[in-house]
């Protein structure tokens, strides 16, 4: 398994960028993509990743655009930009998001279409590479963390001071709601839940109890540092980006937030988390037997 794990491991993360993905869509036409070495223009950035979610996102967006018109009246310094990537979806989800492009301006509600389905872990490194936020945070389409809990994890963020380097994490938890769901699930997903908890504790990251929560809140400089290390682009995606940055000594929070349950996930029990054992494991060989190495380099 070792052999295999080094022989088939990619070299180098693949970060090519299609020409269509170049730019954002707007209603008024397209608007070419900023880099994320670029200086960071706004205070936050909310990237979006969406596949076939055009029953789901409305809820997320009204929440989320709510709570940030709401706070940039109380405090105009405060600016911010939501970049909805939309993963090569099949239904109308480009369309619903334009719709709060149109309605916000494309200023503050962005819309990357992937020519292709790349994956929950592509979706979000294309939407942090095309951002302007000094922080970045993570959030799922189906709305089920509470949008205003970013104070939470902002709070989780400014506690690790002093950040190496402008480097930092904060992590969304569902660890402390773990009781409750146990109670709710099958005796099957229940052994397969903890059976990924101790596989993630075993091989990769030990210090947090919930990497797949997907509300995370990170520095620019983390993210550039992390997403362009990174190689896994589907489910497991967080538990690498979280691994590579423990390898790099980024001061990781984990930080307790509201979460609910919203039927239509794309997680099928079984398969999923089979290939997200499996990508586990390969992490961990492809680390130790040197077939990756935390050597990033600029994205063009």
């Amino acid at each position: 398994i070792c052999a295999i794990a080094h022989v088939t491991a990619v070299k180098m993360p693949a970060f090519h960028r299609h020409e269509e993905e170049r730019f954002f869509v707007t209603a008024q036409g397209r608007q070419p993509v900023p880099s994320i070495y670029d200086p960071a223009t706004r205070e936050l950035s909310v990237v979006v990743p969406s596949y076939n979610e055009e029953d789901r996102l409305p809820l997320m967006m009204d929440e989320a655009l709510g709570y940030l018109e709401k706070r940039q009246k109380q405090d105009p310094s405060f600016t911010y930009e939501v970049i909805v990537v939309d993963d090569g979806s099949k239904d109308q989800t480009k369309e619903v998001a334009l719709k709060y492009s149109k309605k916000y301006g494309s200023d503050k509600v962005r819309v990357l279409p992937l020519v292709k389905n790349r994956g929950k872990g592509g979706a979000v490194r294309m939407g942090v590479f095309s951002s302007r936020g000094e922080k970045i945070l993570m959030a799922d389409a189906d709305g089920a963390t509470k949008f205003p809990d970013i104070e939470k994890v902002e709070e989780g963020l400014k506690n690790l001071h002093p950040w190496p380097n402008g480097m930092a994490i904060s992590c969304g938890s569902r660890a402390h709601l773990e009781k409750d769901s146990i109670a709710k699930r099958s005796y099957f997903r229940t052994l397969l839940m903890y059976g990924f908890h101790f596989l993630v504790w075993f091989l990769c990251v030990k210090e947090i109890r919930d990497t797949q929560c997907g509300f995370k809140l990170l520095t620019r400089k983390a993210a550039e540092e992390t997403f362009t290390a990174l190689h896994i682009e589907r489910w497991a995606f967080d538990v690498e980006l979280l691994y590579i940055a423990q390898r790099l000594k980024i001061p990781i929070a984990e930080v307790a937030v509201n979460w609910t349950e919203i039927e239509g996930s794309k997680l099928v029990p079984f398969w999923s988390w089979l290939q997200m054992g499996r990508d586990l494991l390969f992490i961990r060989l492809r680390y130790m037997t040197g077939a990756w190495k935390l050597e990033t380099r600029k994205y063009n």
